[in-house]
């Protein structure tokens, strides 16, 4: 009994020893370098500064679009100002125009009416007042580029004329202006007012 448990004791006393000898026969693990550790982070730092610039890249892409459009953008606003503006210089005064157009029409009625009188003096005096006073109000008119419209015998043109009647003409084909009741006018290209027409018509 005494043997036995001596051997067992020896058994366990070899094997501690060769587990310590083992321990002490593994390779120590060696500690990383300050130069190791500043290379890592070296690499860690170029990464992320890489990471930063294509970011950066892309915003200033980003930017530069956005950049291209709104100088488009503003491009367009000034062109379509520019127009508006031209528009309004071009046709600021139309209602005023429009309205004096009435004085000329009383004008030329008064000059044809005035050779009905019998008074040949008077009859020039007033020709002549009445002529001056038309020719000045043409002469405003010519100033803000107000044209009148030229109808007489001139196909009947819907843009630029109103019918008011019809009548048959020998002299003239269908659908022609063969009267003006009223002189039409353009301001620059633009219809200020359309003439007042008789058309002609095919006989019936």
């Amino acid at each position: 009994m005494t043997d036995n448990s001596h051997k067992k004791k020896n058994i366990t006393i070899e094997t501690d020893d060769n587990i310590s000898k083992k321990s002490d026969e593994q390779e120590p693990v060696e500690a990383a370098t300050p130069l190791e550790i500043n290379q890592t982070e070296e690499t860690e730092n170029t990464e992320q500064l890489k990471k930063q610039l294509e970011e950066a890249k892309q915003e200033i892409v980003q930017e530069h679009d956005r950049f291209l459009r709104l100088s488009a953008e503003f491009e367009n606003y000034k062109k379509r100002m520019n127009r508006q503006m031209d528009d309004f210089r071009k046709y600021a005064n139309e209602a005023l125009l429009k309205d004096l157009l009435f004085v000329v029409d009383n004008l030329e009625r008064a000059l044809n009416t005035s050779g009905e009188d019998t008074d040949e003096s008077m009859q020039a005096c007033l020709t002549e007042g009445v002529e001056m006073t038309l020719n000045e109000i043409l002469k405003i008119l010519s100033k803000f580029n107000v044209t009148p419209i030229e109808s007489l015998e001139k196909p009947f043109d819907p843009v630029f004329h109103e019918a008011v009647m019809q009548e048959e003409s020998d002299g003239q084909p269908e659908n022609t202006v063969i009267n003006e009741f009223q002189k039409g006018y353009l301001i620059h290209d633009r219809l200020l007012r359309p003439s007042m027409v008789v058309v002609s018509k095919g006989k019936s």
